[in-house]
């Protein structure tokens, strides 16, 4: 009797300190069923009183150990030393080897180059940011795998993310409360990246800079503008952008998202459906006020360019002839058409460029109003805005 209450005691320590460990990475990893169900209470929970469940199952099998030890068989002996050895290599795993920011570490070396220097592929897609009249390019392939680059333009630090999964490039201030916080990438919440923050450990959302959950839950990060496009479009907006640099250290982890720009890779996770309104399909969201709605990147590549209304604010969308560069404007009270290359207006017949300036007619030196966009997964677009529209061509 004594023998089986040892037994029962080392399988229940074993379930404690194996389940628990495995438990609280599986809940912000995307495996198998992790990120369809709302887990995010029982992830943090887990990830943050993980240390109370190992002295739980620590405390179960010390007098049964210690019994074998003492008075065991070596069979015995050598089965309680295989279970702990594999239950430190579970630790090991768990703790250090499948822990986001030990899978995407954050480059050492940030190294800017003008474009006659640059060595970046003009044709890849980057996240462009203006700011402080200072213009500077953040190739999605680097910073997709990073998942969070820091940088200061003008003074002012940034903190630029994308989260590949979700397709979802954001543009942040990093201040918490007028403070200035570190952040790091803790995994994911609905295929979203999250990052905690050194101070608090509470947990924010990638794509809107909300934190989910801790005792910053609510408060949101201040966006910062940026336009998603090709190098080479932005080099021609902006002639005197800087452009990030490849860190030569992540030159294989680049390599993996060499496919991503074009939707290309066989990843479930990452690759693109190209059928409209999936999962992984490619849309276009915006959100004016209360309004947000979600437009199909296959309707927009056969017109090129889409006049609508989002929350009240009429809006003009466009994509350049490159396929890949896109645009949205304020149109106030005008309708546009495609005018090879260039857009003109229905009621004043001006021609305008795709920078959103006029250029010729009675409309000439006008410039339209900037209006934040984004590309990304369906999925993505339609669990964080869940009342968004699909907008549909008459």
């Amino acid at each position: 009797m004594k023998r089986i209450l040892l037994y029962g005691l080392i399988v229940l320590g074993i379930a404690v300190l194996f389940g628990f460990e495995i438990a609280g990475i599986y809940y912000i990893m995307p495996f198998p069923g992790s990120q369809q169900s709302e887990s995010i209470e029982r992830a943090y929970f887990l990830v943050n009183h993980i240390q109370y469940f190992r002295v739980a199952g620590l405390l179960l099998m010390v007098y049964p150990v210690y019994s074998f030890v003492r008075n065991g068989t070596t069979t015995q002996r050598s089965i309680l030393i295989g279970l702990v050895l594999l239950y430190l290599m579970v630790f090991y795993q768990v703790n250090y080897r499948m822990q986001a920011d030990s899978m995407f570490k954050q480059p050492q070396n940030i190294v800017f180059l003008n474009a006659e220097q640059n060595k970046v592929d003009r044709q890849k897609l980057v996240l462009g940011v203006l700011l402080n009249e200072q213009a500077r390019a953040y190739p999605i392939e680097i910073i997709g795998y990073h998942h969070q680059v820091r940088d200061t333009i003008g003074g002012e630090p940034i903190m630029i993310t994308y989260c590949t999964v979700c397709r979802t490039g954001r543009v942040f201030k990093p201040f918490v409360n007028g403070e200035p916080e570190n952040f790091r990438l803790v995994g994911m919440d609905n295929f979203n990246a999250m990052f905690e923050d050194s101070r608090t450990k509470s947990w924010w959302r990638q794509a809107n800079g909300e934190s989910v959950i801790g005792p910053l839950k609510g408060h949101t990060l201040e966006e910062i503008p940026a336009k998603q496009m090709s190098l080479s479009s932005w080099i021609d907006q902006y002639p005197n952008t800087i452009i990030l640099q490849p860190d030569s250290i992540f030159k294989e982890a680049y390599a993996s998202l060499d496919q991503y720009d074009e939707g290309t890779m066989e990843s479930y996770l990452e690759g693109r459906d190209s059928v409209s309104w999936k999962e992984k399909s490619w849309v276009v969201g915006i959100q004016q006020g209360s309004g947000a709605k979600a437009y199909d990147w296959n309707d927009l590549l056969k017109t090129r360019i889409i006049n609508d209304v989002v929350g009240g604010t009429p809006v003009l969308i466009t994509l350049e002839a490159d396929s890949v560069s896109f645009h949205a404007w304020n149109r106030d009270s005008l309708t546009f058409e495609w005018n090879n290359n260039l857009l003109k207006d229905k009621q004043t017949s001006s021609i305008w460029n795709l920078q959103g300036k006029c250029i010729e007619g009675q409309l000439q030196g006008v410039q339209l109003t900037h209006i934040q966009s984004y590309q990304e997964f369906w999925h993505s677009w339609k669990t964080f805005h869940p009342n968004s529209i699909q907008y549909i061509p008459d």
